[in-house]
């Protein structure tokens, strides 16, 4: 029922910035938090940073601190990363993700769009 749809990705060369945005459709969704993960090739789903729904709590994994900002707009179900000073380490397919517990393990959450490629160039 619930629908998470990413977008913003692209190439970008390294430096350069991307604003990724999720939206969510669901008239009772009502999430704890919501977050971004990657996932680069051959490895697992790694947390990028996360909001929480009511509050507007972020927390960041420290790869993307000091250049990625969370946001959300609660009235519209939408979730945005701001990425900054792009590295070609962060290359990855980024996925939204929604969870009404805590904490931010992947198992944890309850709901995930498809994901939107990020290729950063050297």
């Amino acid at each position: 029922q619930v629908q998470l749809v990413e977008s913003g990705g692209g190439l970008v060369q390294a430096g350069g910035s991307l604003r990724l945005s999720c939206a969510a459709s669901g008239r009772t969704f009502r999430p704890n938090a919501m977050g971004w993960f990657r996932q680069a090739p051959g490895q697992e789903h790694e947390f990028v940073g996360g909001i929480s729904w009511g509050g507007g709590t972020t927390s960041y994994a420290d790869s993307g601190k000091g250049r990625f900002t969370i946001s959300r707009d609660s009235a519209k179900n939408t979730l945005y990363l701001q990425m900054n000073s792009l590295k070609p380490e962060d290359t990855a397919v980024y996925y939204c993700a929604a969870t009404y517990g805590i904490g931010w393990s992947p198992h944890g959450m309850a709901y995930w769009g498809k994901g939107t490629l990020v290729t950063v160039s050297a």
